[in-house]
């Protein structure tokens, strides 16, 4: 097996390899936290990792009020938390729930105006305070959202039932812990979900207009990371090498997409804000639906990335039936009726995808009703003609 260990420094500082979980008190000390609190979700709030992490920094208190769509109830509660403890930092720990809920609580601790004013438009990051920002150790025990290495939360405002997107550069986290060890005892569709998610984050970071090489460069390789080691992470659950290079694919598709993303994610915040569908599942369901849609835009990216990855048909045509292949090999679903989505709120759906940040980035715009055409497309399993 290669090395899978590496101490990088971009975008931030990034310990990888298994066992280093055990290095947390050290990432704190470089990260300036003294007294953390550590924010994970439900789910892992009795797991040994929590307990070894909270054991590692000195018994540190666990807020763990977090679900799968972290809303601002949950900011509220993590913030209160913080601030009745005294803590001077945020140890982030679990999938891309957990560690947006953490940042957002690091970014609010000492800031005085409402969260809803830090949203990402235009320049609202620049009405935060930069003093008031406390440091963040993130880490990931899923491989999809690369939230530990962006530097914004999204955050659902159940009043409007929309997911929004807090920013700030500041948001980044000091110090990341890629640990493939602590994502072995991921059960198989989850372990396929957050992998297919990576490579949504890739695709769409690829195919989004602008120029950015930089992030394009990234984008292929972690493509191609997904495609040779996901289905060996869902076959085999304790292959490191395959865990290790799922989580730098997550890591690198988190890094790729500040070019864009595009119409798979337009749709999929607001079906998970009425929905409650898991994020990187219902990424992994929209995919080729919004492939098919762009696919004269985007052609030219497809013969390319179907190179990378090591495919002989190189036209769109061939990546989208390896596409569709792979998510039948995974057990990802066709349609998103499959996942408990109907059609009931189509109409609002395709309204609020075609307003979300992530519509900017797709390669050909697309309007509310192009929106709501594509989400019903997706409910019914029929792929629609290229517009």
């Amino acid at each position: 097996m290669i090395s899978v260990r590496g101490n990088w420094n971009y975008p931030t500082t990034i310990w990888a390899g298994p066992g280093r979980l055990e290095e947390v008190g050290a990432a704190c000390t470089r990260a300036g936290i003294k007294k953390p609190l550590i924010v994970t979700d439900a789910g892992l709030a009795t797991h040994a990792m929590t307990a070894r992490t909270s054991a590692l920094l000195g018994d540190a208190p666990v807020f763990s009020a977090v679900a799968g769509n972290p809303t601002a109830a949950h900011v509220t509660q993590g913030l209160a938390a913080y601030r009745a403890g005294g803590h001077d930092g945020v140890v982030a720990l679990g999938g891309g729930a957990a560690l947006d809920t953490g940042k957002v609580v690091a970014f609010m601790s000492g800031q005085i105006r409402p969260l809803w004013d830090f949203e990402d438009i235009g320049d609202w990051w620049t009405r935060a305070d930069p003093a008031g920002i406390a440091p963040v150790v993130a880490i990931p025990t899923t491989a999809g959202t690369g939230s530990e290495v962006g530097r914004a939360g999204v955050i659902l405002n159940e009043e409007t039932h929309q997911k929004k997107i807090i920013f700030h550069p500041l948001m980044m986290p000091k110090v990341v812990i890629l640990d493939p060890e602590l994502t072995v005892g991921l059960p198989r569709h989850v372990t396929a979900a957050t992998g297919l998610d990576a490579f949504v984050h890739c695709f769409e970071a690829y195919c989004a207009p602008g120029f950015h090489p930089l992030a394009e460069g990234i984008a292929l390789e972690g493509m191609r990371l997904v495609a040779q080691y996901l289905p060996r992470a869902c076959a085999d659950g304790t292959d490191i090498e395959a865990r290790a290079h799922m989580l730098a694919a997550a890591s690198m598709g988190a890094a790729a997409f500040q070019k864009g993303l595009g119409g798979v994610h337009a749709i999929a915040h607001p079906v998970g804000s009425w929905f409650n569908t898991h994020h990187g599942l219902a990424n992994a369901v929209l995919l080729p639906y919004v492939m098919c849609h762009n696919r004269y835009a985007i052609e030219a990216h497809c013969a390319r990335i179907a190179r990378v990855i090591g495919l002989t048909d190189l036209s769109f045509d061939g990546l989208l039936a390896w596409v569709l292949a792979l998510r039948r090999q995974l057990g990802i679903p066709h349609s998103l009726a499959e996942v408990g989505v109907d059609d009931r709120n189509a109409t609002v759906i395709g309204q609020e995808a075609a307003v979300d940040p992530s519509a900017g980035g797709n390669p050909i715009p697309i309007d509310a009703a192009g929106y709501e055409a594509l989400f019903r497309a997706a409910i019914a399993g029929r792929l629609p003609a290229a517009a």
